[in-house]
Order: C-alpha cells, then structure tokens, then sequence
C-alpha cells in the first residue's frame, strides 16, 4: 500500500490532494457508471469529486495512498468560507522527547474563568494525516463550544507502531491535567474526541483514562475506526467501504499500527478498541457514522455495547453518507451531523 511505507511532506500531501481533486472534479459526472451500484446509494448532495478516490480508470475499486485523503482535508480547511483560525502551537516533553500540539481558544475563553477542554485527534487510517488538516474543524469547536481545544500531532505508523500513538495522546492529556491552572481548565470536564483513525485513538484513550482512574466527561467519536478486524485480510464488506476507505485499506492500516496482520488475536490493552470486552464505566459518547462507512458496523455495535454496559451513548447514522463525506460541508445533511457532534459535547463540557 503506498504511503506506509515513506509518507510524503504534508507539501508533497497537499498537492497529493489537488491532484486528486483536479482529476476527480471532471470525473464523477462521466464515470457515474463505472463507480458501481453503490453510487445510487449515496445522498445526491455528496455526490461529490471525493467519491472517485479509490476507483481506478476502469472504476474497479483500487486503494489509495492515505495522504490523498489527507491533501483534500488540508485543502478544505483553507478555504475562504472559514472563520480565522485560532491554532497555536506547542510543544511539550513526554518521555524524553518532544510532541507537538496544537491549541485552539478564543479570546473570551481566557476570560471566562475554568472551562472544559477537548484533545482531538485527526484520521489518517494511524499510518498518515496531521493536526494541520483539521485546523478550521478545531477552531470551529473551540468558537462554539467555547472550551479548549488541544489537537495531537501523534506519531504514525509504521515508523512508530503501538502503543506509540495511544502513548502520545496520553500524554498530551496528562500535560492538560498538569497544566490545568495555567490553561485555564476544569479537569473534571476534559473529553476526548476524533474522526476516523482519530475517533479510534479517542476510544482507546477513554479506555485508559477509566483503566488509569483518570476522569473523564464525554467521547466524541466520529466514524471512529475501531475494529482490525472488520475487512480483515482486505476482504469486502457488501455495502460498505465502496468510497474513500476501503477493507483493503484498513486491513494494511491496522497491519502497520500493530505489527501482525489484521484479525489475528489482539489482547493488548487500548489497542483495538473494539476487542475490549469490559466497556463499563466508560465515558459518556456520541459517535456518527455513515450507513456507507465501512465502520458501520463496528461503530453501531460498539454503541450497542456502550449502552448495555450503562454508558450513555447517542449514535447517529446518517443515510447516504460514505467515510469522510462530512467535508462536503455545503450539504445540509453534513452540516447537522457536524453541528450535532459539536452540540453534544458542549452540552457534556457545560457547567451545570
């Protein structure tokens, strides 16, 4: 799979992403045809030049080098549409070595006393992607929700496989808890969250926090990529994974995060999320997902163990929506789905 092993310069994935919507844009009217039966089953407003990404010139579905992906998130996050970002950077020690940050709060945060913080975490499949592609998403948060957002610059795989990425991330969660006064943080309400890979990552992190006896108060887990095994061995998923990320992709993803072939017995903790059996005491969550994501499934039945478990949990599966497709943010059925991740935190961040 390209990409794993020697990743581009977010330059090299940036015009990655211009490549492929260059190509994509004149290519979805054309070869509606050729991207199959599923493309009848995507919403019409996200039938979008995203939709081509991971089918070849004959339309067979082919896998994709993550940054691809990548390039286009940084290029919608630098659009005129969006308010100024508000991102800083940080860098930190965590054992012995230094790990970037990105923080993200407006003006009358700082003045408003204690407020609940967010570490965010970008997709990327764990093998690609940086906190630079979801500066607008970040910055959007921290306006709205009116909280501290801290995004990781994690490190990927395979360079740096488990638990180098669950390490990083909890790390920069225990600088905010150390660093609470100064930032201006309530502890008791910190959450963690994510998109894709990211989701993921924040799962796990939850999973920590509650092994760790450190207090957590929400997930925000959007189409969070929780289980290796799903699409194990690159093996289709009927109806699922047909746009943008594929079985075969999560399959050499997972491979190259946990240096075993995905769907081989996994029992290190905060690996998988998706393998832990015990899920009580966790954080409240929401999660969304597509009912074309290929984490479909993974994320319903996660909820579905949530709530047995006696975690609160809202899940949202939105019809026609394909992994990703949120970027489109000129449709109005992305807007919600956003705009409802984003209430449900501020809801769970707010101060009674």
């Amino acid at each position: 799979m390209p990409g794993l092993t020697g990743r581009p310069s977010m330059g090299a994935a940036a015009l990655a992403g211009i490549a492929a919507i260059g190509v994509a844009a004149g290519a979805v009217g054309a070869r509606r045809r050729d991207l199959g039966p599923a493309f009848h089953d995507v919403a019409s407003e996200l039938r979008a030049p995203l939709l081509v990404l991971g089918h070849g010139p004959t339309g067979a579905p082919q896998p994709i080098a993550p940054e691809s992906f990548t390039g286009m998130m940084r290029l919608t996050s630098q659009g005129r549409v969006f308010p100024r970002r508000l991102g800083r950077e940080q860098v930190i020690d965590s054992g012995g070595r230094s790990l970037r940050l990105w923080l993200y709060e407006t003006s009358a945060r700082r003045d408003a006393g204690p407020t609940g913080a967010l570490i965010w975490m970008h997709g990327g499949g764990l093998v690609a992607g940086s906190a630079a592609q979801d500066h607008a998403l970040c910055s959007r948060i921290a306006r709205e929700a009116g909280i501290l957002v801290v995004s990781v610059e994690y490190r990927l795989a395979p360079e740096h496989p488990y638990p180098a990425a669950i390490d990083d991330v909890w790390a920069a969660l225990q600088w905010i808890r150390m660093s609470a006064p100064a930032l201006g943080v309530d502890t008791s309400r910190l959450a963690v969250g994510g998109a894709s890979a990211g989701g993921g990552l924040a799962a796990a992190l939850a999973q920590r926090c509650r092994d760790e006896d450190v207090d957590l108060a929400f997930q925000m887990l959007v189409y969070p990529m929780l289980d290796d095994r799903t699409g194990s061995g690159g093996v289709d998923v009927p109806g699922r994974g047909d746009f943008v990320w594929t079985a075969r992709q999560n399959a050499e993803s997972w491979q190259a995060y946990l240096s075993h072939p995905s769907g081989e017995p996994e029992e290190r903790l905060w690996a998988a999320p998706a393998r832990r059996e015990d899920l009580a005491g966790l954080a409240p969550a929401w999660i969304g997902v597509g009912d074309l994501d290929l984490f479909l499934d993974e994320c319903v039945e996660y909820a579905r163990r949530l709530e047995t478990s006696g975690v609160p949990v809202s899940l949202r599966v939105e019809p026609g929506m394909y992994h990703g497709a949120d970027i489109c943010q000129w449709a109005r059925s992305m807007r919600d789905f956003r705009a409802e991740s984003i209430d449900a935190l501020g809801r769970a961040l707010r101060r009674d």
